[in-house]
């Protein structure tokens, strides 16, 4: 399963999200994922509604200590991990997941996306 995690700001349009999804390849995800303090947000409730894919709300516990492939000093803070999109798309793959790659920010700079994919289905 690929698992598209997505972060974004409180003021973050749908946009935002679609551009960042789209640069990390999100035409392969087949569920996304955010931390749960998120996954009420007007705005990624819309994105997966669009896609008709699954939402994950990942507890705050599980995306802490995540090794992500890049490292944000405020994502750090707030969350424990280096970036919450990266640190989401794990979490919600589960155990021997990988990334497929580091996060793809939006051209607005409003939102972030990684894929990762279980490793042994």
């Amino acid at each position: 399963m690929i698992v598209a995690g997505l972060g974004f700001r409180k003021d973050a349009g749908i946009d935002s999200l679609r551009d960042a999804l789209a640069g990390a390849g999100g035409d392969l995800a087949q569920a996304l994922a955010t931390a749960e303090d998120k996954a009420d947000a007007p705005v990624i409730l819309a994105l997966a509604a669009e896609l008709a894919l699954p939402l994950h709300a990942i507890p705050l516990a599980a995306l802490k200590n995540q090794p992500t492939l890049t490292e944000s000093t405020r994502v750090h803070t707030l969350y424990g991990t280096g970036s919450l999109a990266e640190a989401a798309a794990l979490a919600a793959a589960g155990p021997g997941a990988r990334l497929l790659g580091p996060r793809v920010t939006s051209q607005d700079g409003m939102a972030t996306a990684a894929l990762a994919e279980r490793s042994n289905p």
